[in-house]
C-alpha cells in the first residue's frame, strides 16, 4: 500500500521543517485510508490549549460501514512527544507560519503515520520561478 501525499503543499508552501505524528483513528478511518480514501483540500494542524489537532482532513465514509461510520472531517487529534509540541508551538506563533500535512502512510508496525510540515506560505512570483525551473529540469533531463 503506497503512502497518500500532498502535492498540493509543496507547491504551495515553503517546507522549513518536518515532523512525524501519530493520528488518533476510528476503526473505519483506518479501513478507508488503507482504501486510500484521503483528500488533503484545506486541512492544516492547530492548536487546542496543551494538545494539537487536524482539521479539515477528509477520510472518505468506509462503505462496508454501517451506523459505526466515522464523520468524514471530524477533528483528529495529532501524537507528539511533549518537547516536539512546545517546539512547534513557539515556531506557530511567528508570523506567516503554519503547519501543514504533507503525507499519511502506514510504518512497519501497521500504525498510521501523518508527516506533518512545518510551513511558511509562497507568493505567486515564487510558485512561478519553481515551475521554470521544474520545466527547466524536465526538459534537460528528455535531452
Amino acid at each position: 500500500m503506497a503512502s497518500m501525499e500532498n502535492r498540493r503543499a509543496r507547491h504551495d508552501y515553503e517546507i522549513l521543517e518536518t515532523y512525524e505524528a501519530g493520528l488518533s483513528l476510528q476503526g473505519t478511518e483506518v479501513k478507508s485510508l488503507r482504501a486510500g480514501q484521503v483528500d488533503f483540500t484545506g486541512s492544516f494542524a492547530r492548536f487546542e490549549g496543551e494538545e494539537l489537532f487536524l482539521e479539515n482532513l477528509y477520510i472518505a465514509p468506509y462503505e462496508k460501514g454501517s451506523y459505526t461510520n466515522h464523520d468524514p472531517r471530524r477533528l483528529r487529534k495529532l501524537l507528539l512527544h511533549r518537547h516536539e509540541l512546545d517546539k512547534l508551538r513557539s515556531r506557530v506563533e511567528q508570523k506567516g507560519l503554519t503547519l501543514v500535512p504533507l503525507k499519511i502512510y502506514f510504518n512497519d508496525r501497521g500504525y498510521a503515520k501523518l508527516l506533518l510540515g512545518l510551513a511558511r506560505g509562497k507568493r505567486a512570483y515564487q510558485k512561478k520561478a519553481d515551475d521554470k525551473k521544474q520545466a527547466v529540469q524536465r526538459a534537460l533531463e528528455d535531452w
